[in-house]
Formats: structure tokens, C-alpha cells, sequence
């Protein structure tokens, strides 16, 4: 080892690593780590600093860990990081892999202790590498380490992070373009392809020759040695096509096991980042259909087109053999072929049409199919099956009317085609026999039966080729159908990029006008409010004067309104959208709950949590009474639709998933609307206690839930009416008392008993 250096920075300087901070872990450095707690801080501030080198900023109280001091597992810190939009992996590393790590982003070490450092860049030439106490300031230097003292505190674990990859791909317009660099990324496949299809294409040339052999020299001569000796080398081409045959094939199917989970990644993933207003104006049914139609693509490409480029290379390799044997018959293949692709792109531009109606149809269709079985209860309460029944007649003959218009169509290019191509199979026969008959010298009967042979093999792809051509224009329009859906603007374009505060609750309302689109009647017009922090504010109204669209603002959900909309004074725009979501806990008139367990359902958004902190979630939303009766208590399986559920029980369970991550601003829109009044009153009762410490709007219709409210907020016609507490607005608002007087006619505003309620009567 070399002799010690003055450089506090040497790795062999005795306190080199706190010369930079330090890691401050064991025997690396002369420091301590004080408690347990500062072990767990020193890992997640390692984590953070790895993220911010990536441009994303990590928010610490984003991390939920079962306590404070519980060291913070490789599996959660990744799946931290990969929420926040980057690529993460937790794997074992030795000394030799980190070494070679040279102007590298920052690698997480994971310490046996608990801690972390940072691994900045390796040396292998003098066998150190550089590493960084996350704690140090960002000016001070790495220090440099070598293998014995890191290995005295370090196990191999690591963390490996970077920006995930493909993210221009993932924004590029969905179309045949993207689909083609798609299946182009998988090059070592598609060169391995290439290189076995040229190895098939000359075994398949093999036989045909052999046979030419056979027939002109060993029957005429009677050689069995040559005889002998052809039947060996047809043995082992038969072997050898076997083995190239069975590796095309598993090539063939890895490629599109591949772009298939490709696909469906990305077509989900689309799906989730468009906005809900897309959802809400288109019916579920078409875009499922249009969406399904990546099926049809996938197969299309890894299917037709691919069996037909592989066979090209085959044309490409036999084309001149047949040119070698004759010419002349050579020409007749080409010509008919060339006389096939013309028939079929005459016919493309009116099957494109017909498609494109065919693809609407079936669409049209499979609306009718899942919106049925969506409102099922409706359609079964009211008795509407005769008239879903109608419907689904309707668009089932209109859709099965264009596909057999469409299918006439088809077959038309197919039957003025057959004949040419059965010239191309048996004709070339007959000419051949002709030339030979008339002592053409570049064919004899030999070389008449090995064109035939390797003829078909020829044929074949260049009348497939055009007839991929018909089926390509059945493709680009579901590409075009896909592209319909895939390629709206997404909402959540540049989701790891804005602020990722740490919320108080204090909101405010600036001069906010929104108007939805298609509408020409502002849902809000100059609308200014402020909310400070950990206050409850109720928002009332006429049905439309704007009481759930201040919430959907508010969430971001609808974006281009003018004014300014801030949380704790920063601009709703500038935050993060992912974070800004996670940090609200959101409860609506009808929940939805997933097929699944009552736990899985209460930690959706937050996966990591254990069942202690679904039992005191459900205690503070007040379904912890219930749960314990059903037949599995958490683990009570609840199906799509939730029917072993009441409207009550669904709600406290939706207030549990909400409130389970202590969001600092809690949403309830119409929660309590739908509620049986035993359950609104169960609800009533813990909305003091889930408004301890955190902010909370309440849009409610039913102001007797409001009363208890800091302020509330009165809209008419998406414009501020009044805002205060229940007792001044009853006595100064006329639009407020007027909706407290119908809703609690026994009394009046000051709770006395009110006359009863007077019958207008008509006039005879």
C-alpha cells in the first residue's frame, strides 16, 4: 500500500473520508453515526441526491416507512424513484464492477449499517474509487476509497438509477412510422432472423439442384456411388433445415412476445396519461374497440409481414439460380406475379374506404356491448332489454352488412388473380415442355423439374408481397383508428418535471374564469376565494353554479382557465402534477372500488403501506366496525360493482383510501349526497375528526352537513356569492337562506319551529 498522503482526499490518508463530510459509517471514517434515525436519514438523502442529478426532485415526506428508524428497504427505495418517473434497480455489485464505473451517474451504496454514500467514479488504473457523504455540502469534494476500507462497511448492495429510457418514444405520435422504429430496436433478433433465412434459402436450393442431378446423370448413367452420395448430403441439408427451422421459428416467436409486451405497455400507459375529459366524451366501448385494434397491428407485423419479408430473402437468393437455369421461364414467374400486384392496387383504394367503415361499425358496436354491460342495474331495474336489444340488432346488421361489402370486394382481386397464379404453378410446365420439345438448349428435363421446384418457392413471396399490400391498407387504417385515441394530448406530458413542495393547505382562488369546452356559458367567472391552511370550507350552490368544477380545478384534472390558482402561494401549474395529486385525498358522490380485497382497495394509492395503517385509516373514516364483521375482515374479497357492499360501507371505505396517506388537503364532493341518513350521520361524526391538521373542501347540497364548516363558499352561476359561516350567511344571504329554508322547512333560520308547509292550489 502506498505510504500515507498529506491529501485528505487519498484514500490512504487517515481520515479520508470525512474530509469531504465524510461517510461516517465503521472504519471508513473517524465519525459516528449518532442514532438510528440519522442512519435512515443518511440513505434517503443518498436516494434524493441520485434523483436530483436526474433533474428530478424527490420530496422526503413522499417516503412512508413503517417507522422512523426502520432502515428503509432496496424494494422501497426503488419503487420511490420509479414513481417519480425514473428508472430504478436494486442488484449486487463487487469490487472489479465499480471500479470501471467512470463519469457515471451517482451509484447508491448501500452500507451495512443502514446508510448510504455515493459512488461519484471508479479508477481501475489505481484501484480506488470516489465516493460522497450524501450529508456533505454539494461544494465539497468526493473522497477516494479503496477496496479494503470500503469492503469493511459495504456488502455489494447498490442502487442503480438513471432517466427512464424510451421517453421519446413514448411522446412520439402513434403511427406506422413508430411502429416500424419499434420493431427496429430489436436488431440482434431481426440479425440473428436474417442470418438463418439466408441459411434456409440456400438449404432450400440444395434439393431442387440435387434432383436435376439425379435425373440427368445418376438415372441416365446409372451411378449408384453418385446416387449414394446425393442422398447423404440431402440427409444432412434435411438435419441442418431442421435445426435453422426451429431457431427461426423460436426467434420469430421471442420477437413478438416482445413487441407485444412493448405494445401493450405503451398503449396503457397512454391511456392512463390522457386527460379525464377525454374519457368523458368519448363512450367507453368505442375506444376500448379502437384500442383493440393493436391487436390486429401486432399480428399484422409480427405476423403476414414478417413471414413475407423472410421469404423475400429467400426471392432475393433463388431469383438469380432461376435466372442461371432459365431465363426465359424466369421472366414468365416475374411477369405473372407483376400481373397479380397490379389486379390487387387497383382494388386498394375502394377497400380502403370500405375498412375504414368497417372499423367504425364494429366500433359503433362494441359501444352498445360495454355500455350495456356497464349499466346493467339500469337496464335490468327499468326493464330496457327489449330496447338494448333493438339497438344491438341495429348496429350488429350494419357492421355485418359493410364486412360483407367489404368482404365481395376483397374477393374479387382474388378471383381475376387465381388464374394467373395457377399459370404461374402449372403453366410454366407446359412451357417448359414446349421448349424442350422444341430443342430450346438452356432447359432439359433436369433443369425442367428443378425450376419447378425451386419455382413455387419463388412464386409464393412475390404474390404474397402483393397481397400484404391489401392487408396493409386493413392496417393503416387501425393504425389510424389507434392513433385516434393513442395520440391526444396527454395530460401528464412531462410528469417529472415541476415543484414538488411540501403542502401546508392554504389555498387561494384569483380571478379563476374556466369555461368547458363546447359550452359558451362560463362554469367560473372571476372567482376569488381564499382557504387558509387547516381550515374546513364549504362550497354550496344551485345545481351548476360551478361546485365541482372549483374541485376539478383545483385537482388540475382541467387546466386552461385563466387567473391564478395557488396552494400555499405556488402557482398550480409550476407543481408537479403526480405529486400535486398524491398530496390530496379525494372522495366522490359514487366510489369506485376494484375487484379485490377491502385492504387492497384501501392502500390502492400507496401499495407499501402495511395492514396497521389500513386499521387506522379505517378507524378514523369510521369503517373499522364494519370491516371486522365481514366474512374475511381485510381481507373480505369485494367483486366489480361492489354488491356485498352498501352505499354507506363503500363510502367509508372510499374516505379510508383517501385519508390513508395523511394528505394535507382532503376533498369531499357530494360524499354524503347518496347516503341513507344513519350512514351520512356515521359520516357527519368523524368529519371533525378527519379535519384535524389538514385542509378540507366539502361541496355538499345538503347544508345541514356545512354548518360546522370555518366558512363556506356560496356560487351562483359560477360566480362568488357570499362566504362566511353558516350563522352570518343565513342572515345575509338571501340565495343561502333561501336553500337552508327548503331543506329544513321545521325550522327556521334560527332553529325555532317554522309553519308548516302551505299547498299552492290552481285554479278550477
Amino acid at each position: 500500500m502506498a505510504e500515507q498522503s498529506g491529501d485528505p482526499t487519498s484514500p490512504d490518508h487517515p481520515d479520508g473520508l470525512a474530509g469531504g463530510g465524510g461517510l461516517a459509517t465503521g472504519p471508513i471514517g473517524p465519525e459516528t453515526v449518532g442514532d438510528d434515525t440519522d442512519v435512515v436519514e443518511t440513505r434517503l438523502r443518498a436516494v434524493i441526491a441520485a434523483a436530483r442529478h436526474h433533474g428530478i426532485d424527490l420530496d422526503r415526506h413522499d417516503f412512508r416507512q413503517a417507522a422512523a428508524d426502520t432502515v428503509p428497504a432496496p424494494a422501497a427505495l426503488v419503487e420511490w424513484l420509479r414513481n417519480a418517473g425514473l428508472w430504478a434497480k436494486a442488484t449486487r455489485l463487487r469490487w472489479r464492477d465499480l471500479v470501471k464505473f467512470t463519469n457515471a451517474a451517482p451509484v447508491v451504496l448501500l452500507f451495512r449499517d443502514g446508510s448510504a454514500g455515493l459512488l461519484i467514479q471508479g479508477e481501475a488504473k489505481r484501484d480506488i474509487v470516489w465516493i460522497k457523504d450524501p450529508r456533505a455540502a454539494a461544494a465539497d469534494p468526493p473522497v477516494a476509497v479503496d477496496r479494503l476500507r470500503l469492503e469493511q462497511v459495504w456488502g455489494g448492495e447498490v442502487l442503480l438509477v438513471r432517466r427512464a429510457r424510451g421517453a421519446e418514444q413514448e411522446d412520439s405520435p402513434f403511427t406506422l412510422g413508430w411502429l416500424m422504429r419499434l420493431v427496429l430496436t430489436e436488431r440482434p433478433i431481426l440479425r440473428n432472423l436474417g442470418f438463418s433465412s439466408v441459411a434456409l434459402s440456400f438449404l432450400s436450393i440444395v434439393p431442387p439442384l440435387l434432383v436435376m442431378v439425379v435425373i440427368n446423370q445418376v438415372v441416365v448413367h446409372r451411378n449408384m456411388s453418385t446416387l449414394t452420395m446425393i442422398t447423404m448430403i440431402l440427409l444432412i441439408a434435411v438435419v441442418f433445415e431442421t435445426l435453422l427451422s426451429f431457431a427461426r421459428r423460436e426467434l420469430v416467436l421471442v420477437l413478438s412476445a416482445r413487441i407485444d409486451t412493448v405494445l401493450n405497455l405503451h398503449v396503457f400507459n397512454r391511456l392512463l396519461a390522457l386527460p379525464l375529459d377525454f374519457f368523458e366524451r368519448n363512450q367507453a366501448g368505442k375506444t376500448t374497440y379502437e384500442v383493440s385494434q393493436i391487436m390486429y397491428i401486432r399480428e399484422f407485423i409480427t405476423g403476414r409481414m414478417m413471414t413475407t419479408l423472410l421469404d423475400l430473402v429467400t426471392l432475393l437468393i433463388m431469383v438469380p439460380v432461376l435466372f442461371m437455369i432459365s431465363a426465359t421461364l424466369t421472366w414468365f414467374v416475374i411477369a405473372g406475379s407483376v400481373v397479380v400486384a397490379l389486379v390487387i392496387a387497383a382494388f386498394l383504394p375502394a377497400l380502403r374506404v370500405l375498412t375504414g367503415k368497417v372499423i367504425q361499425a364494429e366500433s359503433a358496436k362494441g359501444s352498445v356491448m360495454v355500455e350495456t354491460v356497464y349499466g346493467i342495474r339500469t337496464v335490468k331495474s327499468l326493464a330496457l332489454e327489449q330496447s338494448r336489444k333493438d339497438l344491438w340488432d341495429e348496429r350488429v346488421a350494419d357492421a355485418a352488412t359493410l364486412r360483407l361489402k367489404s368482404g365481395r370486394l376483397a374477393r374479387w382481386p382474388m378471383a381475376i388473380s387465381l388464374p394467373v397464379e395457377r399459370f404461374i404453378e402449372r403453366g410454366i410446365l407446359l412451357i417448359g415442355a414446349y421448349m424442350i420439345l422444341t430443342g430450346a438448349s438452356e432447359v432439359d428435363v433436369g433443369a425442367l423439374i428443378a425450376f419447378m421446384l425451386l419455382g413455387a418457392r419463388v412464386a409464393q413471396p412475390l404474390i404474397s408481397m402483393a397481397h400484404l399490400a391489401e392487408e396493409f391498407e386493413q392496417v393503416n387504417a387501425s393504425v389510424a383508428i389507434v392513433g385516434n385515441v393513442l395520440n391526444q394530448p396527454p395530460e401528464t406530458r412531462g410528469a417529472d418535471r415541476g415543484l414538488r413542495p411540501r403542502f401546508e393547505g392554504a389555498i387561494s382562488f384569483s380571478d379563476v374564469t374556466f369555461t368547458y369546452p363546447l359550452s359558451r356559458q362560463p362554469a367560473l367567472e372571476d372567482l376569488t376565494f381564499e382557504v387558509p391552511a387547516g381550515s374546513t370550507l364549504g362550497v354550496v350552490g344551485r345545481s351548476g353554479s360551478g361546485k365541482s368544477t372549483v374541485t376539478r380545478l383545483l385537482q388540475a384534472i382541467n387546466r386552461d382557465y385563466t387567473g391564478f390558482i395557488k396552494i400555499d402561494g405556488v402557482d398550480l401549474r409550476e407543481i408537479n402534477l403526480t405529486h400535486l395529486r398524491r398530496s390530496f385525498g379525494v372522495v366522490l358522490q359514487d366510489n369506485f372500488l376494484f375487484r379485490g380485497s377491502v385492504r387492497d382497495n384501501i392502500i390502492a394509492n400507496r401499495p407499501g403501506l402495511t395492514l396497521d395503517d389500513v386499521v387506522r385509516a379505517s378507524r378514523m373514516a369510521g369503517a373499522e366496525e364494519f370491516i371486522e364483521r365481514l366474512p374475511q375482515g381485510y381481507d373480505t374479497w369485494i367483486e366489480e360493482g361492489s354488491p356485498n357492499l352498501s352505499g354507506g360501507q363503500k363510502q367509508r371505505l372510499a374516505i379510508a383510501r383517501a385519508i390513508i396517506s395523511d394528505p394535507r388537503i382532503l376533498i369531499l364532493d357530494e360524499a354524503t349526497s347518496a347516503l341513507d341518513p344513519e350512514s351520512e350521520a356515521l359520516v357527519n361524526a368523524n368529519l371533525a375528526r378527519l379535519a384535524k391538521g389538514r385542509t378540507m373542501i366539502v361541496v355538499s347540497h345538503r347544508l345541514s352537513s356545512l354548518v360546522d364548516c370555518d366558512a363556506i363558499l356560496v356560487l351562483d352561476r359560477g360566480k362568488v356569492v357570499d362566504l362566511g359561516p353558516h350563522k352570518a350567511l343565513v342572515e345575509r344571504s338571501s340565495i343561502y337562506r333561501q336553500l337552508w329554508l327548503q331543506q329544513n322547512r321545521h325550522l327556521d333560520p334560527q332553529g325555532r319551529s317554522a309553519p308548516g308547509p302551505i299547498l299552492a292550489q290552481g285554479d278550477d
